[in-house]
C-alpha cells in the first residue's frame, strides 16, 4: 500500500507539519490506520477511500496518535494537495471530503512541480462560553498576569472544540503543559487548547499529554480566526492574514486564515495554506486487522 508524505502550511520540505497520506486505503480497518500511524509517527495520519456514490468525493479517516479525530485541519489540507497531485487535471481543483462527523471542501491549486495550496472551508464557528479565567493560566504553567486583559478566555468549535486562552507578552514562549488536560477542559465543555497571542497573530497546541506540540494546528487555526473576528481583532470581513505557529517546535507553520461575520455571528471560517511533497512510500507489510 503507498502512501505520500507531505509538509503542510509550509512552501519547502522539512519544516511545517507533516504528514502521511494514503490515498487508497478502502483495504484498512480502523485497527490498521491507527496501528500505522503510530508505527509512522507524523502527528496525524490521514486514510482516504473514494466514495462510489459520488464522484469526486472521498471518505476520509484521520488518526492521532491516540484515536480517531472527527475533525482535522492540517491533514484534509494535505489530503486535497496529494489528490490534486493524483488525479487533477487543471491547475485550480475542490474536493469533497466525507469525514464521520461531517463532510467538508477543500479548494487547491498547483504551485509548481511538488507543491499546492490549499484551502479548507470549516464552516460557521460555533462559541460555547466564556470560562472563568481563575485557574486557567496555571494549566500552562502561567500567571495571572499573563492573560490578555482585553480579551476573555473562551470555548468555540469550528469542528473541534478547544478552549481559546489570549496571552500576552512573553507568556507564549513561557507556555507549557503543566499537568494533563484532558479532565479540566472537559470540565469547561473543550476537547483541545490553542494559547494565543492575539497581537503577535501567533499561537501554541500540545497533545493534551503535554508530550508533543503540534507545529501548525488547522483545526486550532479556524478556531483562533472566529476567535479573533467575533472580538474585532482580524482584518476586515472575510480578509485573509497570517496566523503562525510552530516557532519553538523548529518547524514554523505559516496558515492563511479568514473569517466572515460579526459578532456572535461568524458565519464561515477558512484555514489554508501551502503543501510541500517531501517523499513516497510503500507499507511492504500490514498490521493485523483486529
Amino acid at each position: 500500500m503507498r502512501f505520500h508524505h507531505v509538509d503542510v502550511f509550509t512552501d519547502r520540505p522539512y519544516s511545517g507539519n507533516s504528514l502521511a497520506v494514503f490515498p487508497e486505503a478502502s483495504a484498512l480497518t480502523g485497527a490498521q490506520m491507527q496501528a500505522v500511524t503510530r508505527e509512522l509517527r507524523h502527528f496525524e495520519s490521514v486514510f482516504l477511500i473514494r466514495d462510489g456514490a459520488a464522484g469526486g468525493t472521498w471518505r476520509a479517516r484521520v488518526f492521532d496518535l491516540a484515536g480517531e479525530l472527527d475533525f482535522a485541519g492540517h491533514p484534509l489540507v494535505g489530503a486535497a494537495a496529494v489528490l490534486h497531485d493524483l488525479h487533477g487535471a487543471a491547475d485550480t481543483g475542490v474536493w469533497t471530503l466525507r469525514l464521520p462527523a461531517r463532510t467538508v471542501e477543500v479548494a487547491t491549486r498547483r504551485r509548481g512541480p511538488g507543491r499546492y495550496a490549499s484551502l479548507l472551508d470549516q464552516g460557521p464557528a460555533v462559541f460555547l462560553g466564556r470560562p472563568d479565567p481563575r485557574g486557567l493560566p496555571a494549566l500552562f504553567g502561567l500567571e495571572p498576569g499573563d492573560l490578555d486583559p482585553a480579551l476573555p478566555p473562551e470555548v468555540l468549535s469550528t469542528g473541534l472544540r478547544y478552549l481559546v486562552l489570549p496571552v500576552r507578552g512573553d507568556a507564549l514562549a513561557r507556555a507549557r503543559v503543566a499537568a494533563p488536560l484532558d479532565v479540566p477542559l472537559a470540565r469547561l465543555g473543550a476537547e483541545f487548547a490553542y494559547v494565543l497571542d492575539a497581537a503577535e497573530r501567533e499561537g501554541r497546541h500540545w497533545t493534551n499529554d503535554g508530550l508533543v506540540e503540534d507545529v501548525a494546528t488547522g483545526s486550532g487555526a479556524g478556531c483562533a480566526a472566529a476567535y479573533l473576528r467575533r472580538h474585532g481583532r482580524s482584518t476586515g470581513d472575510g480578509e485573509e492574514w497570517i496566523l503562525r505557529q510552530g516557532r519553538f517546535t523548529g518547524r514554523s507553520g505559516a496558515m492563511r486564515v479568514s473569517a466572515v461575520g460579526r459578532d456572535p455571528d461568524v458565519r464561515a471560517v477558512r484555514v489554508g495554506g501551502e503543501v510541500a511533497f517531501v517523499a513516497e512510500g510503500r507499507l511492504r507489510e500490514l498490521p493485523p486487522p483486529a
